[in-house]
């Protein structure tokens, strides 16, 4: 009877852990697809629409970090209640999956980047008329619509790569853009962590993922965002050739898989333990 009941949980487990994967997919995904819409937006001379898209397509993100984040923490919980030193390492173990399927949703998105830039396109030009999303969204779901946007598919090719270059673009911001994304990948992991660690004060471990994510949001806010911004709008002033910005994309989407890929992965045990430090900091002086 205690064999099956733990069978059973195992079964449950394996099930989270690829409904979270499956999410975690679906945000990076998302995401990496969000940087597509700059050279959408330059190409149609429409940037202020592009930037609105890009807000209305996170809200894919958004929704799966709402489905997510309860089975994350169903699994923390699982592990406290094992409360042995096994359950917690399989518990990281866990993590560095579900990190992994993140690198796997970024080199997703930057795939179907040719597709989606010709889809944004079309849909700016048809935004312009319609003036509306529910009715553009009603639009797009017609049959006829749905084949011309399956005929849109196309597989990157050799020669998109020729015209992508360094030259012209600062190197700082691209170099932030790997932490930025390697840091807002592992923040909530780690305070989650970290509480496994310290079961009974892991409410403040999990509120303390903002001392990670915050420097990820100030480097994003100084650093990353106003870069691609005035690199964008050059372009569309014509003070900058569009390739430029296809390769601010490109080199974008290859710092968020680099960051996922390694960064992320290597830093998830240090900045758990920092967080863990915190934590034991504000237990010993505040309670």
């Amino acid at each position: 009877m205690i064999e099956g009941d733990g069978s059973l949980r195992g079964m449950e487990f394996s099930l989270s852990l690829g409904i979270i994967c499956f999410f975690t997919f679906m945000i990076h995904t998302t995401e990496s697809l969000a940087y597509s819409m700059r050279l959408a937006g330059v190409r149609t001379k429409q940037i202020a629409i592009a930037m609105a898209f890009v807000t209305s397509t996170l809200l894919v993100s958004r929704l799966s970090n709402m489905f997510q984040a309860p089975l994350l923490g169903a699994m923390v919980d699982t592990a406290i209640l094992e409360g042995s030193s096994a359950s917690i390492h399989l518990l990281e173990m866990n993590f560095r999956v579900i990190i992994f399927f993140a690198f796997c949703g970024a080199l997703f998105g930057a795939f179907m980047t040719p597709t989606v830039v010709q889809l944004f396109q079309k849909a700016i030009r048809e935004f312009q008329v319609k003036g509306s999303i529910p009715k553009l969204m009603f639009n797009m779901l017609k049959f006829r619509n749905i084949v011309k946007m399956l005929k849109l598919f196309k597989l990157p090719r050799f020669c998109m790569f020729k015209e992508i270059s360094l030259q012209r673009l600062p190197k700082g911001f691209l170099l932030f853009n790997v932490a930025v994304t390697s840091i807002y990948v592992i923040g909530v992991l780690c305070s989650m962590l970290a509480g496994a660690y310290l079961p009974e004060f892991r409410s403040t471990a999990i509120q303390l993922s903002g001392i990670v994510n915050g420097m990820a949001t100030i480097m994003f806010t100084i650093f990353v965002d106003p870069s691609g911004a005035r690199i964008t709008d050059q372009a569309v002033n014509g003070q900058r050739p569009d390739t430029d910005v296809r390769s601010v994309v490109f080199f974008l989407q290859c710092g968020k898989m680099l960051g996922i890929l390694v960064i992320a992965q290597l830093m998830l045990r240090p900045f758990s333990s920092y967080i863990l430090w915190v934590t034991e900091m504000i237990r010993f002086y505040f309670s």
